[in-house]
């Protein structure tokens, strides 16, 4: 009998044999224990019968009614000693050796429960002392079955805040600890770590922290079974957000660190799925110091399937470092952007550790000063060859007293002021030629210097370049090669440019390269070790900030010298100040904008995931947002070489979020960067056209008056599709027009979206007519809510002449339904309606096809005279209505009569005449 189906359909022979030939799948009215209410041979009382069948050796009986417990519940609750009696067969039935009676015993507890919630007023006894402990008892049973459904019944009750505090730490949580305790048996303890990562969302930051984040961090490390180091890993972020900020850092990263360089790489990628969360719950700090550089390891990981899931997670673990107060961006409530002036929170942009963005932004040397408060900056990432306690910037140069201060570590440990300087007072110009250590300027209109007192003046150079590893010991020997020149070259007033030969810097950037480690997937400067992130560099960077390190080993060097170096290279090379600005951003440590740009590269296809560039392409609005609009120059390039990537699917995605990039990146940038990108997705497959037609009007709104009148006439190209059966794309065009009405004049409108309307209500598919014609009476609205009553009138008589008079009869039931929709909207003045449509819409009264006399004694009868002036018995038109609907009552066509005799709907219809008046 433990072989017979549970399906009560398959047992109909089962029941025939109690008497229940009627019981069966058609009698939904039927309780599964209606046999307990009717007398059968045993002439025994309901419950007597039920004991019976519950303890009956018969599988079958117990099955049926444990899963008939919600009823017997509902029959037997009333009286008190029937319902403990009750209870009493629920526990012994628990105690079934027959696992699919335990099952289906078990799956009827969550209903139970709520029955009991609210009939039940002793409820949280009856569950705690009756209900709870077989759930509980269950998560151990031998039955792997039984186990699966207690395990989702506990996650229900919890659901459903059904379990009260007092039992989930004193009987659930004690047996899930005893279940993953290390001498517990595998397969247990991978099924309660899974419980416990499940429920501890449902669960208080208290209880978690304090009963289940001690045995999940020792879980973590479990180096027995793989099985439970991945359930950890897979809801590492999940624990992270119950436990909070704080029990996050003290506790879990350093298990997340664990798992991250885990060797297996199923646990690897788990952590690259869940970074996001994980950074979610920690401070900008640690994301920027700590999350950072171990999600680089994860992008370089050896196993592709690693790379391949910390690729996906790219962009969205940028968004993380999100800011409004320096990106100028924030969401409201409703999901929408907006734009907040960096002006009102550069103060605290400086306050939260970082500088201000140094291009992009129109700021006023004097809004650069900074307030009296000394400011502590954000270590960056570690670079290879340095320890984290110390600069990113290598110790260069010696004087005659010894090795010189770094000029970074002075300036970071000065916690100092940043002043801005302007042209006239640049600290060039006044600093002494004794000074301590020479420090080279940025190339830039403005200067900026850092000299090593309590005044330091903040350098875009310094705290924004890209850190570079430790060449000091390629720059000591290149320095002993050129000892004939070292004594020249200390000597004032002497031009550094001839100290250091272009062919020496060579020398020294072919020497860097063995410090830079090759990625796995393409080979460029940017890598990662175990521990330490080598963070990239354009061989012109490299050239530049080689030159400026060799300027600083001559503490009495003349600063012109430097300058005069610097502006050398760039006469050499024009572009490389261009280069350098292009990179220049500090919203988010550099390495990992490296590697979102480089999700552009063909390599990564090969060697990573075919559609990294559709990743890169999905998430690009959300770092967009997170560097804000004054960044955008470090990710145009990567825009637009997705918007031309040879596969549709990555130019679709950018076309779809297209409009959102708009709003992130302003109107100004719109127009230079994205308009023309736009206008190739215009010209795109339809795939990719789609979705800028989707979102044209969100578009269209952001750009100026005059640049969007340039696409009045790009529109109509929408109309034609490459596939004719694409009806819903026209569908959509007919939807966006009607949006994209309020954005031009009713004179455009009149030239231009007027005939795409009129060609869109001719359309072969019945669902593009019909929304086309609420376009068209949008239009009308238009045209008479701006009081162009002439340019209404001429596209009515051009609606009279395509539709009333058309040789098909579907465009005359066409004129039917604008002219009802017409006066539902009220759209044209009542005396225009009737002087110019009525009488065309009355003569369809005789019109040899059923389908229009139809419709039009739905809009007689159910429209017009529902106006209230159409009503009044002083109206010269009513007379000439109320003949054209006794003739269409008394018409042969059985749907055309009775629609005319059809009473018209009277909600709360407003009369015209006082709308007139409030006007």
């Amino acid at each position: 009998m433990a072989e017979i189906p549970l399906y009560f359909v398959d047992l109909q022979d089962d029941l025939d044999d109690y008497g229940f030939e009627d019981y069966g799948p058609d009698c939904d009215n039927m309780r599964v224990t209606a046999f307990l209410d009717i007398p059968g041979q045993d002439n025994l009382p309901p419950l007597t019968r039920l004991e019976k069948y519950a303890f009956s050796e018969n599988t079958f009986n117990r099955q049926i009614i444990a899963r008939g417990l919600l009823d017997i519940f509902r029959d037997f609750s009333n009286n008190e000693e029937d319902f403990l009696t009750v209870m009493e067969i629920v526990v012994r039935l628990s105690e079934d050796a027959e696992p699919t009676v335990r099952t289906e015993l078990m799956e009827q507890i969550p209903p139970i429960a709520i029955f009991l919630q609210e009939n039940r007023s002793d409820f949280p006894v009856v569950l705690s002392e009756y209900l709870i402990p077989i759930v509980v008892r269950y998560l151990t049973d031998p039955n792997n079955q039984v186990r699966k459904s207690s395990q989702e019944v506990l996650l229900i009750l919890l659901e459903q805040d059904l379990i009260f505090q007092h039992d989930i730490e004193n009987k659930v949580c004690p047996i899930l600890l005893q279940l993953s305790a290390p001498d517990s048996d595998d397969e247990y303890k991978a099924e309660a770590v899974s419980i416990i990562c499940k429920m501890a969302s449902m669960l208080s930051k208290s209880t978690v922290e304090r009963l289940l984040l001690p045995r999940f961090c020792e879980l973590c490390g479990d180096g027995k079974l793989f099985q439970v180091r991945k359930v950890c890993a897979a809801n590492f972020g999940d624990i992270c957000h119950a436990v909070g900020q704080e029990a996050t850092e003290k506790f879990l990263i350093p298990k997340f660190f664990e798992l991250c360089s885990d060797a297996v790489w199923g646990m690897r990628k788990a952590c690259a799925e869940c970074f996001t969360a994980v950074s979610h719950s920690s401070s900008p700090g640690v994301r920027r110091t700590q999350l950072s550089p171990l999600f680089i390891r994860l992008v370089s990981d050896p196993c592709r399937w690693v790379r391949q899931a910390a690729f996906q997670s790219l962009g969205p673990f940028i968004s993380t470092f999100a800011n409004p107060s320096r990106a100028g961006l924030y969401l409201r409530e409703d999901g929408t952007l907006s734009i907040r002036p960096l002006t009102q929170d550069f103060d605290s942009g400086f306050a939260s550790g970082s500088p201000a963005p140094s291009s992009g932004v129109n700021t006023s040397p004097a809004s650069l000063t900074s307030s009296a408060k000394p400011v502590q900056r954000e270590p960056e990432l570690p670079v290879e060859g340095t320890s984290a306690k110390t600069s990113n910037f290598p110790h260069m140069g010696s004087s005659p007293d010894g090795p010189a201060e770094n000029p970074v570590e002075s300036c970071v440990s000065a916690g100092a002021e940043l002043t801005g300087l302007s042209p006239e007072t640049s600290a060039f110009s006044k600093l002494s030629d004794n000074s301590d250590f020479p420090i080279s300027s940025y190339p830039g209109s403005d200067s900026w210097a850092c000299p090593g007192n309590s005044e330091d003046v903040f350098s875009h150079f310094l705290y924004w370049r890209t850190p570079l590893p430790d060449i000091s010991k390629d720059l000591e020997l290149l320095l002993s090669e050129a000892g004939p020149q070292e004594d020249y070259c200390s000597r004032p007033g002497v031009v550094h440019n001839n100290c250091v030969a272009r062919s020496e810097i060579q020398k020294v950037l072919d020497s860097l390269q063995e410090h830079l480690m090759n990625d796995p997937d393409v080979q460029d400067p940017s890598s990662a070790s175990d521990n330490q992130i080598t963070l990239s560099a354009s061989s012109s960077q490299n050239e530049l900030f080689v030159a400026r390190i060799l300027q600083s080993t001559d503490p009495g060097e003349p600063r012109n010298g430097t300058r005069d170096h610097l502006e050398a290279d760039q006469r050499r090379d024009p572009t490389l100040l261009e280069e350098n600005k292009s990179k220049l951003q500090d919203i988010i440590p550099q390495p990992l904008l490296d590697q979102y740009v480089s999700m552009t590269d063909p390599a990564r296809a090969q060697t990573v995931d075919t559609d990294i560039a559709k990743h890169c392409a999905y998430s690009l609005p959300g770092v967009a947002l997170t560097l804000g609009r004054q960044n955008w120059h470090c990710l145009k390039d990567t825009y637009e070489t997705l918007a031309s990537d040879v596969q549709w699917k990555v130019r679709r995605t950018l076309a779809f979020s297209i409009h959102e990039l708009a709003v992130i990146l302003g109107d100004q940038l719109t127009a230079a960067d994205l308009v023309p990108i736009f206008n190739g997705f215009l010209k795109d497959l339809d795939e990719v056209r789609i979705g800028v037609l989707k979102h044209l009007y969100d578009f269209l709104k952001l750009l100026h008056e005059d640049k969007r009148r340039d696409y009045l006439y790009q529109l109509q190209e929408f109309v034609v599709t490459d596939n004719s059966r694409n009806w819903r794309f026209r569908y959509e065009l007919a939807e966006q027009l009607i949006l994209i009405l309020e954005l031009y004049s009713p004179s455009d409108v009149y030239d231009y979206l007027m005939h795409i309307a009129l060609k869109l209500c001719a359309d072969q598919v019945s669902e593009v007519r019909w929304i086309s014609f609420k376009l068209v009476v949008a239009i009308l609205q238009k045209f008479y809510s701006n009081s162009e009553s002439a340019l209404g009138l001429h596209f009515i008589n051009e609606l009279i002449i395509r539709f009333r008079h058309c040789s098909k009869w579907v465009g005359r039931q066409a004129f039917a339904f604008i002219c009802q929709a017409v006066v539902s909207k009220e759209c044209v003045p009542v005396d225009q309606f009737v002087e110019h449509l009525l009488p065309s819409l009355l003569s369809l009264a005789s019109d040899p096809v059923p389908n229009v006399r139809v419709l039009l004694a739905k809009a007689l009868r159910q429209m017009l005279l529902a106006k209230a002036y159409f009503r009044n018995a002083g109206n010269p038109h009513l007379e000439v209505i109320e003949e054209t609907i006794l003739a269409l009552q008394s018409d042969r066509d059985q749907d055309v009569s009775f629609f005319a005799a059809l009473e018209p709907k009277r909600r709360n219809i407003i009369d015209t005449a006082v709308l007139e008046k409030q006007n």
